[in-house]
């Protein structure tokens, strides 16, 4: 491929658009765009498969920017190839409600296939995408080429440096996922200054080592030779590949080459300079003609008639397989056929614990929704997320449901918000509670992205017992509660966990936790016929006064709720009259109206104890001030699970003392007349 004085003038177009943008901001990253809008451009050019006319098109090629503080560089490109975002947009750069975000954010613009700006995150999600393709296109397969697209990703020395991005390179280059590629934006130059400060590992021996194909590029101006190099990594079969693009940061400005322009706006001097440099003799935010034509033709047509061409085959595949393109679009809509619940356990008898009860729905999910599918991060035989009718997902069977992440949490989570972005899918993964904390960044843009990805914590209290306080968690319930967008469900027996799986697989517009128990839960007296209500409000009442008022009322999670119907029948005894509400999901209930919280928790019920092996912090929202609340505000200890609650006081005894003593003392009751 040649190119020319045009496509020149448009690499500069890229790198002066950009700069303008954050000129006007007054804030931004210019080093990446004017070092990296070369590779961008070429990528863009002659690669990617896009159509600004149908940005959603399904079987477009995806493109991350994992370096997401060059999000003015995206935004330029958006706009000069043609997509919904207009130069007023790029004027509003970085503004308060603008199309045009300090970093990338899902949503915003089209085709901004990711929420990124933390760092390593983008290469993660991509490796998801990449997974999703690979899965949906084996599928779907029926001699027809109905998915086959590619991933790329754009990134830079930082994200190399988190952890994340070893643990999704490891986990894409097991999989041999051939048709992910990253061009890596190699400068040397990092926010504090040169990399090798803190940087100096042998990317090609790394990437090397976990399976990846591996090319360079010296000149990062070249762009015949970035042309081949991506060109060459199209071919490749074995594996993903990183090429690496040696660029200069801040290519054109004062300060080139230094960390000086990698997140400071050039100013007035500095941008003319520029200007001077790349011989740009157009005014602010001017885009010359045959800049605008070498962008739409090479793109907007290629991607028109790309998404033609994928129509017919699309319509022919549906003719002739009618079944799965009917679920095929169910999945990509978000739709759930209409006898998906049928099966599903209504009526549990014994006791079994909340992974055994969720391993069981699973299975009957798998078979009622094809596009279901997920993993653990090397503990599928204790989270018990495996569907036993299914093989492992893998390079040589990629219709497989099952995926072994390995001892990847990061990468897990990473590559679950791939898989939800990409589409077409609902799935799952799974670890132990307390290693939440390695995903938390991860669950954290999945909330930001409103993406419906569902995680099976299990052992969910210090009851894991002589696994000691590292496994135990404590303070993850309320952390995880506390990030906007989440819901986190706490099922208190059988009944409660089929409720909460319906709760989460109905759920599309943000993520589930289902914290589930090792130990077994015996099925709870009112749950078959309250808990699908129950869990979807969020909190209800289980067990009721037996008065016209309650006295006082034990709200419990999981586990706990066991323990406080049988403190409710001690306290009985000795005259106090008390209601149990189980509170599964705390960001559920507060979404309910006043009139059904005011229900379950009457505001003029002042004596309220909180029960929940897990930090007490946060449940003062319910006991209010003058309530109390038995939790566990320690870590844990070594030991089995009925020596630990005994400690901690978590028994039937312990919890009528906490009562009584605390009823005993002067409170503010306002019931209200009755009758």
């Amino acid at each position: 491929m040649k190119f020319d004085e045009i496509d020149e003038s448009c690499v500069n177009a890229i790198r002066m658009l950009s700069c303008e943008c954050i000129e006007r901001a007054g804030s931004g990253h210019p080093g990446l765009p004017l070092g990296a809008a070369p590779m961008a451009y070429v990528l863009w050019r002659n690669h990617l498969r896009l159509n600004p006319d149908d940005p959603e098109w399904f079987d477009r090629d995806r493109f991350v920017l994992s370096a997401g503080h060059g999000s003015a560089m995206l935004y330029s490109l958006l706009h000069l190839s043609g997509f919904d975002l207009t130069m007023d947009d790029l004027k509003h750069f970085r503004r308060f409600r603008s199309r045009t975000p300090g970093h990338p954010e899902r949503g915003s613009a089209p085709e901004v296939e990711a929420t990124t700006g933390p760092l390593g995150q983008g290469l993660g999600m991509a490796t998801g995408m990449a997974m999703a393709e690979a899965h949906l296109a084996a599928v779907c397969h029926s001699g027809e080429e109905v998915i086959n697209h590619r991933t790329f990703v754009l990134c830079g020395d930082g994200d190399l440096m988190e952890g994340v991005s070893y643990e999704a390179a490891s986990l894409a280059g097991h999989l041999k996922l051939n048709k992910l590629m990253v061009l890596y934006d190699s400068n040397s130059v990092s926010l504090d200054g040169r990399a090798d400060r803190s940087f100096s590992e042998d990317v090609r021996g790394r990437f090397k080592s976990c399976g990846w194909n591996y090319l360079r590029v010296e000149d990062g101006n070249d762009l015949s030779a970035i042309d081949a190099a991506i060109e060459r990594a199209k071919q490749q079969r074995n594996g993903p590949t990183l090429i690496e693009v040696r660029t200069v940061i801040g290519f054109g400005a004062p300060g080139q080459g230094t960390n000086q322009v990698h997140g400071t706006p050039l100013g007035e001097k500095g941008l003319a300079e520029l200007r001077r440099r790349l011989h740009w003799d157009h005014p602010e935010f001017t885009v010359p003609r045959n800049v605008r034509e070498r962008f739409r033709q090479c793109i907007g047509q290629r991607g028109g008639q790309a998404e033609a061409e994928w129509k017919c085959r699309v319509n022919q595949w549906a003719a002739g397989h009618p079944d799965k393109a009917e679920k095929l679009t169910q999945a990509l809509n978000h739709q759930l056929p209409p006898d998906w619940k049928e099966g599903l356990p209504r009526e549990v008898t014994g006791s079994e614990s909340g992974r055994v009860t969720s391993h069981r729905i699973i299975q009957i999910l798998a078979d009622k929704l094809p596009f279901l599918w997920g993993g653990s991060a090397d503990l599928a035989s204790s989270n018990k997320t495996n569907i036993e009718r299914s093989d492992l997902f893998r390079a040589e069977r990629r219709e497989g449901r099952n995926i072994a992440f390995g001892v990847r949490e990061f990468a897990e989570a990473s590559a679950l918000n791939g898989i939800a972005l990409h589409g077409g899918s609902r799935v799952f993964g799974g670890t132990f509670f307390v290693f939440s904390d390695y995903m938390r960044a991860a669950i954290r843009l999945a909330a930001l992205q409103k993406l419906p990805v569902i995680y099976i914590f299990t052992h969910d209290s210090i009851a894991v017992g002589e696994d000691g306080p590292t496994h135990e968690p404590v303070e993850q319930l309320m952390s995880l509660r506390a990030m906007p967008g989440v819901s986190l469900i706490r099922p208190a027996d059988a009944n409660e966990t089929v409720a909460a799986w319906e709760a989460a697989i109905e759920t599309s517009d943000r993520p589930t936790i289902l914290a589930l128990s090792r130990q077994k839960l015996p099925v709870l007296s009112g749950t078959a016929e309250q808990a699908e209500e129950g869990v979807r409000h969020g909190g209800y009442v289980l067990s009721p006064q037996e008065g016209a008022w309650p006295e006082g009322i034990l709200i419990a999670t999981g586990s706990e709720v066991r323990l406080a119907i049988g403190a409710q029948k001690l306290l009985r005894q000795s005259g106090h009259d008390v209601s149990v509400v189980s509170m599964p999901c705390f960001d559920r209930f507060e979404k309910q109206s006043q009139a059904y919280r005011e229900s379950v928790l009457p505001s003029t019920v002042r004596r309220r104890m909180s029960i929940e092996m897990g930090a007490t912090f946060g449940w003062e929202r319910y006991v209010g001030l003058q309530g109390i609340s038995l939790g566990v505000d320690t870590f844990g200890a070594s030991g089995s699970a009925e020596d630990l609650m005994n400690h901690f006081g978590f028994t039937e005894n312990h919890i009528v003392t906490l009562y009584t003593q605390a009823a005993e003392k002067p409170v503010n009751l306002v019931h209200p007349q009755v009758g």
